[in-house]
């Protein structure tokens, strides 16, 4: 599925066509089963244009990562292009460290150092001076609010300030691209805000453009301008998260949670779990604006309703578009 023109508009900063990447089979050892063939981008296109923040978004095993690889000239498609600024990082990956700042999910490379060496050695390996490595590492940890933890070694930290300072020493040196594979992850709600106020920073004061991969839908909903919904190794939606929850306007979705269990005895209530997905006390219902005022009012004004802990109705999420694309949901994070 393509999202742009075939020829690059001119305010595109990156332009993927028809990339493909296959996993061959392997054999087992001793007895061991196999695994099959996989394709983990399979004819991709995409534009990401200037000063965007672009996600891609699907569950573990979309794609997502292998994507990311071949985007940041880490891994040679089996087919395809990917040209950032004009530069063909299929031809040329040498070039992807000179214009993107990628932080992967895994940064072992950086254990050994301290958080305030890590970042100023990127800054050295980028090209600055010790002078101005030193200067932007200080400006970088101070932002992300890292000054108490400069002297500790990054292998001695917990999972969300490590990714932290894995963040901080990929903002030094800038760059006019910023790659962000699940930068979030292990982080609390004040580490959160500190990313993405410094990823806006430099996208409102630097031109930045931002790809953000994540299999967070809520994170996806609040930060991101477009995204494209990627499954088995295909774009199956790209749009902004409002043009995408337009597709599923005209469903509500009802949450009920029983205090003990559901009184299925309840003709009604009976009648209502069909179209229900239950978990544990909880059970999720996609329904017509019709529907959903009827089904709130079986639950509230009959005999279920002192079975009932708790109920919500929400507009159309991320997580609604992806079930109504048919998309798994394994491994995203709705919550």
């Amino acid at each position: 599925m393509s999202t742009g023109t075939a020829a690059a508009r001119a305010d595109t900063v990156c332009a993927v066509r028809g990339l493909v990447k296959t996993y061959p089979a392997t054999r087992g050892r001793r007895g061991a089963p196999g695994t099959p063939e996989v394709r983990a981008t399979d004819g991709i296109s995409l534009e990401v244009g200037r000063g965007e923040i672009f996600g891609l978004l699907g569950p573990n095993g979309a794609g997502k990562s292998t994507l990311v690889r071949q985007l940041t000239g880490l891994m040679r498609p089996d087919a395809g292009s990917v040209e950032v600024l004009g530069h063909d990082l299929v031809r040329h990956p040498e070039r992807a460290a000179r214009l993107i700042a990628h932080l992967g999910q895994e940064s072992t490379a950086l254990d050994e150092l301290t958080v305030a060496l890590a970042a100023e050695t990127t800054g050295r390996l980028r090209g600055l001076t010790l002078r101005e490595a030193r200067a932007e590492r200080d400006a970088v940890l101070a932002e992300l609010g890292l000054d108490d933890l400069a002297g500790r070694p990054l292998k001695k930290l917990s999972g969300g300030q490590r990714r932290l300072a894995c963040l901080a020493a990929a903002l030094v040196g800038e760059r006019p691209v910023l790659v962000l594979d699940e930068p979030t992850t292990g982080m609390d709600p004040v580490a959160r805000r500190a990313v993405w106020a410094a990823v806006d920073r430099r996208r409102a004061e630097r031109g930045a453009t931002v790809l953000l991969v994540t299999h967070n839908v809520i994170e996806a909903e609040t930060v991101l301008d477009r995204v494209a919904v990627i499954e088995r190794g295909r774009v199956i939606a790209c749009d902004t998260p409002a043009g995408l929850k337009a597709r599923v306007a005209d469903e509500v979705r009802v949450e009920l949670v029983w205090r003990d269990r559901a009184p299925v005895e309840v003709p009604e209530v009976a009648a209502l779990r069909a179209a229900a997905q239950e978990s544990g006390r909880r059970w999720t219902l996609r329904l017509s604006p019709e529907r959903a005022r009827a089904a709130v009012a079986t639950v509230t004004g009959g005999p279920a309703f002192a079975a009932l802990d708790d109920f919500t109705l929400a507009t159309p999420s991320l997580e609604d578009v992806y079930l109504a694309l048919g998309g798994r949901t394994e491994g995203l994070v709705k919550a």
